[in-house]
């Protein structure tokens, strides 16, 4: 049986994802910044029958981060999936007038989006090259590609939210050099948009995004299932390729 490990699992995308990866056959580790949450999401899977176990992890934390890699090779000794999908977008819920942006909002977006995901990445690589069809998946967004943002034909084109698009824009960045690193070993890395989703995350009334958690959450098992000769250090979103 193949285990995923998935960040920010508790609610929204991340437990979206969290159950399509468990309906697909894997194990899922449920990971979150505390275990109340971790355990409800933990509970709420298990009722509906699917193979799921809470890890507490929060990706901000070095020792956290560190202390749950420890748990998971002490389990099992190797994941086959990495879902990086913990993120936050503060500027949604900064309503103060700026000339261009709070350079508060920066330091804890990174270390969530772009810190987090690094050091999650990087203390479960080794549990990772234990698996024989190694996938990470780092959860982007279109909002982050230099070209939408920078194209008026874009739909993103409007959306001016700095701190958050340039640590998905580094997120991508990053995708692209951990597939160069790893392009001797079978693990394949991918950065996913997963569309406009009815989450806490979406920057306007969430109502008005035309997708749910669970239909996003498709691209994400698209790129955590990619097959032995799919590209490694893509792009992509449900209608494929994305510019960077």
């Amino acid at each position: 049986m193949s285990t995923a490990l998935v960040t920010g699992a508790t609610r929204g995308l991340g437990m979206a994802a969290s159950r399509a990866l468990a309906e697909a056959g894997n194990r899922v580790l449920l990971t979150g910044r505390t275990s109340a949450d971790t355990e409800r999401a933990e509970d709420s899977l298990r009722r509906e029958g699917l193979d799921v176990q809470a890890l507490e992890l929060d990706v901000t934390s070095p020792s956290s981060v560190r202390a749950a890699a420890r748990e998971v090779e002490q389990r099992q000794g190797y994941i086959d999936v990495l879902v990086n999908n913990a993120g936050i977008l503060p500027e949604a819920t900064d309503a103060a007038e700026r000339q261009f942006a709070n350079p508060d909002l920066f330091q804890p977006t990174f270390a969530t989006n772009l810190f987090g995901t690094v050091a999650v990445t990087e203390a479960f690589l080794p549990l990772l090259r234990h698996s024989t069809a190694g996938r990470i998946v780092n959860v982007s967004t279109t909002m982050g590609s230099l070209n939408d943002q920078a194209d008026p034909d874009s739909p993103y084109y409007g959306m001016v939210v700095p701190a958050y698009q340039s640590s998905k824009a580094a997120l991508n960045s990053v995708t692209i050099s951990l597939a160069k690193s790893l392009a001797d070993t079978d693990i394949k890395v991918t950065s996913v948009c997963p569309g406009f989703v009815q989450t806490d995350l979406t920057p306007v009334n969430k109502e008005q995004a035309p997708l749910t958690p669970e239909q996003a959450a498709r691209i994400i098992v698209t790129a955590a299932t990619l097959p032995a000769d799919a590209d490694s250090g893509t792009f992509i979103d449900d209608n494929g390729r994305v510019s960077w």
